[in-house]
């Protein structure tokens, strides 16, 4: 199953998503990331905690949607609210849309404990989702049945 996560600057959380979710997948699932106005560089604290949770970094960047036309994911996820509002390219018509909204930890102010605390959080989330996706791509389930379970997945 090839999944593309959309937030609107990837550099944060779908960042986070595609990260995790590739190596917990382990080649059952293809994960990607874009934005719609990608900020150009992945937030350095993104590429430092996935590091510290022993996530691969190297290769990870913020990107445009328009990268991957070609892509033709089966399911599209947004990760933060103002991608949810946002219209998709019409190359992703085919793919399944859901919306899986996260807290953005690249926002926290404070101490460093509460930013790394705060990362570890949203980490912890999407592993979680990461294993529970894995169930679905091996269900093979199609149409309102995949739509059903991976839009319960999002609500946890």
């Amino acid at each position: 199953m090839k999944i593309l996560f959309i937030c609107t600057h990837n550099r944060c959380r779908s960042v986070l998503s595609e990260a995790i979710v590739n190596k917990i997948a382990d080649g059952e699932i293809v994960a990607k990331s874009a934005g719609s106005e990608p900020a150009g560089e992945v937030h350095p604290l993104t590429l430092k905690f996935l590091d510290e949770a022993g996530y691969p970094t190297k290769g990870l960047k913020s990107q445009s949607w328009d990268d991957f036309e070609q892509f033709q994911p089966r399911v599209v996820i947004t990760v933060c609210d103002a991608a949810a509002g946002e219209t998709c390219p019409m190359y992703f018509s085919r793919a399944l849309k859901v919306h899986w909204g996260l807290p953005d930890p690249s926002k926290v102010t404070g101490s460093d404990e509460q930013k790394k605390r705060a990362f570890e959080d949203v980490i912890s989330e999407i592993e979680t989702r990461a294993r529970d996706l894995i169930a679905i791509a091996r269900a093979d389930l199609e149409g309102d049945a995949l739509r059903v379970a991976l839009n319960k997945l999002g609500a946890q």
